[in-house]
């Protein structure tokens, strides 16, 4: 278990109920974070992870709220302070993931992705900034915004401008807040896809494997303990995205 600070310290969590949301409200209850803990449908889940969460010792509170509807920052922000004065990191985890062509994106699809994966995190940053005033955020984003894999178009374009978001934000907020991204890899494929799928996607990985969630919870803590780094977006991705060379002259085997 991480050593525990004596400060009592609590988090928001968007998106803490499953996958890596879930072992990200884990790592910090490790930590010794009280966890405000956002779910928007899975309740079910959200309630199994505040058991575990609790089970290490902090306490944890469950916020429902769709971030694909009427976003209401303020009272979220508003409600965890009510929970937690003691609330000093924001963790923006939620997300929508949907494969789509330019071609292929409907105004549902664009509208959904910007909604949940961008506005969501730029209004919960800001009155974050607004009403805690000193501490951390901490946005997730996806290795994929160093490609242009036009396959997840406006999944990718939210991601991207996210990553954009944090620098501006990391600047604005400056000196009592700080801003900083995670930008994982294959961590957690989807269970739809195939074992020859994955084997396909871990042989362009540059260390033939993939990564765990362990190695984002910590990057999370990386980014917690050392309070001169802020603007930063922290790759976890074993090189992959380290891998497009393009075409050179040296490598030309032509006249």
């Amino acid at each position: 278990m991480e050593p525990q600070s004596t400060r009592p310290r609590a988090a928001l969590v968007t998106g803490g109920a499953v996958r890596l949301g879930r072992a990200l409200s884990l790592g910090l209850a490790r930590k010794g974070y009280d966890v405000l803990l956002h779910y928007n449908s899975s309740e079910a889940a959200a309630r199994e992870t505040a058991r575990e969460v609790e089970s290490l010792g902090v306490s944890c509170r469950l916020m429902q709220m769709d971030l694909n509807g009427a976003l209401d920052a303020p009272s979220l922000l508003d409600q965890s302070l009510e929970h937690y004065k003691h609330l000093e990191l924001l963790v923006n985890s939620a997300s929508v993931y949907d494969g789509a062509t330019i071609a292929d994106t409907t105004e549902e699809i664009f509208d959904r992705s910007i909604q949940v994966n961008l506005k969501a995190p730029f209004f919960l940053t800001r009155e974050f900034a607004l009403k805690v005033k000193a501490g951390s955020v901490i946005n997730i984003l996806d290795n994929k915004i160093s490609f242009n894999q036009y396959q997840y178009a406006a999944y990718l374009l939210s991601k991207k401008m996210l990553a954009e978001f944090t620098q501006l934000a990391a600047l604005e907020f400056a000196p009592d807040l700080r801003v900083n991204a995670i930008s994982p890899g294959v961590i957690l494929p989807a269970s739809i896809r195939s074992e020859q799928y994955l084997a396909w996607r871990l042989e362009a990985i540059p260390l033939k494997r993939k990564g765990e969630t362990e190695h984002i919870v910590k990057a999370l803590h990386y980014l917690l303990d050392n309070d001169f780094v802020s603007g930063q977006i922290l790759t976890v991705d074993g090189a992959e995205g380290r891998t497009a060379v393009g075409r050179n002259a040296e490598s030309y085997e032509g006249d």
